[in-house]
């Protein structure tokens, strides 16, 4: 009888990635500290439309718009693990900045997603050329953003987007608010409901290469957090978009944004750690530093128990939102738990160990100067974009009972 002695020794080591991601992310962080941090306040602080394209072009030249396209198009074939940490690094920097790419790839995700020999073809090398290229992700409208991710809530959206057949073409009508890149992205992947269809049970992908005419490009939106970052409405007239530029064929739309949705959600865990790690380092400095009552401040017991409780959530969340990647990475179809409960999780954390990096830090922290009330600004973006807390408890909720009915 084998005993628990004789097994061999198994090795649970998230330390160590693979190599080629732990390259990948030692590169991003040397870009995001030597080149983004150094801008942060003036990218948070510059007129609402405005991009930097000099950071995007260098990120471009690293690959930060192609982490997960194939290498046979030209990108670097990490996965969503790649993403995540490449996200986390630039966060800890700039989220806003973070997000101009990780919106971009999202854009990319119905293409990749699908396996469309046509699409993956036409798009995905856009993205491997010597000028950066973005994409994004239409999916939000003004009067329909939950109803456009709960299925069971699909049939009370109201004032939707629209596409109808015509001939070999379909016409788009209809406006998304609220989409990053919008204003600077080539091409959109698009959710639109077919006429006949009530409320958006008709949900349909489109590929919509956003110069051509009956696109208008509203104006970019002047937020609180995430300035880096354009994001503006997509208003279609009468768009005519090709019957191959259809992603997954008509009525398909709700499982193909669930499923972006499900993996996205893992690399915006990524971003929230990040925003949480970037407070987290300015407290430890700033406690490192200062002295008050004869004693540095992390010497202070209470100031301690602060510093310990940010580094544990932090680190918590980073176990999240790496596991929740890889099992993206590794199942199909991709889980919808894991990449929940990691946003869920980490969205919070970032609010919360921000607020406390503000409350350590004092006078100073209110400071623009400073740079940690833009993190704290900066926190609460993610909880609005890629599932609301309250979307989120709902769907970790459902797969909870979905287990005890099994």
């Amino acid at each position: 009888m084998t005993t628990i002695a004789q097994l061999p020794a198994q090795e649970l080591n998230f330390d160590v990635l693979p190599a080629e991601i732990q390259q990948f992310k030692s590169v991003v962080r040397e870009f995001a500290q030597e080149v983004v941090l150094p801008r942060a306040q003036e990218l948070d602080q510059a007129p609402a439309d405005e991009l930097d394209w000099d950071i995007v072009r260098q990120g471009h030249a690293l690959g930060l718009d192609r982490v997960a396209i194939p290498a046979q198009f030209g990108g670097l074939g990490l996965g969503m693990l790649g993403i995540s940490v490449a996200m986390e690094e630039l966060a800890a920097a700039c989220p806003g900045t973070a997000l101009i790419f990780g919106a971009s790839m999202l854009g990319q995700t119905p293409i990749l997603y699908s396996g469309d020999p046509y699409l993956q073809q036409r798009y995905l090398p856009l993205f491997a050329g010597q000028e950066p290229v973005l994409a994004c992700n239409a999916v939000t409208e003004e009067e329909a953003g939950c109803d456009l991710i709960i299925p069971a809530n699909a049939v009370h959206a109201i004032n939707v987007m629209t596409a109808r057949r015509a001939g070999d073409v379909y016409l788009l009508n209809g406006r998304k608010r609220f989409i990053t890149n919008a204003k600077v992205a080539t091409f959109a992947s698009v959710f639109a409901t077919m006429e006949g269809h009530p409320g958006a049970t008709g949900l349909t992908s489109f590929i919509v290469d956003l110069d051509q005419p009956g696109v208008t490009r509203g104006p970019v939106a002047d937020k609180m957090g995430y300035r880096a970052c354009l994001g503006s409405e997509l208003v279609f007239e009468n768009v005519e978009v090709p019957l191959s530029n259809v992603v997954g064929g008509e009525l398909n739309g709700m499982a193909i944004n669930m499923a972006q949705s499900n993996m996205a959600r893992a690399s915006v865990a990524g971003i929230s750690t990040g925003v949480a790690q970037g407070a987290l380092d300015k407290a430890l400095q700033w406690c490192g530093e200062r002295v008050q009552g004869g004693e540095l401040l992390y010497r202070h017991q209470f100031s301690a128990a602060k510093l310990a409780e940010m580094a544990a959530k932090v680190e918590a969340s980073r176990m999240l939102y790496m596991f929740a990647a890889d099992k993206v990475d590794n199942q199909l179809p991709a889980p919808e738990y894991e990449p929940a409960l990691a946003k869920f999780f980490a969205d919070r954390v970032a609010i919360e160990v921000a607020d406390a990096a503000v409350s350590l830090i004092g006078a100073r922290g209110y400071l623009r100067e400073y740079g940690v009330e833009k993190m704290l600004r900066d926190a609460y973006g993610a909880r609005i974009y890629e599932g609301t807390p309250e979307v989120l408890a709902l769907a970790i909720t459902d797969c909870l009972y979905r287990v005890d009915e099994l």
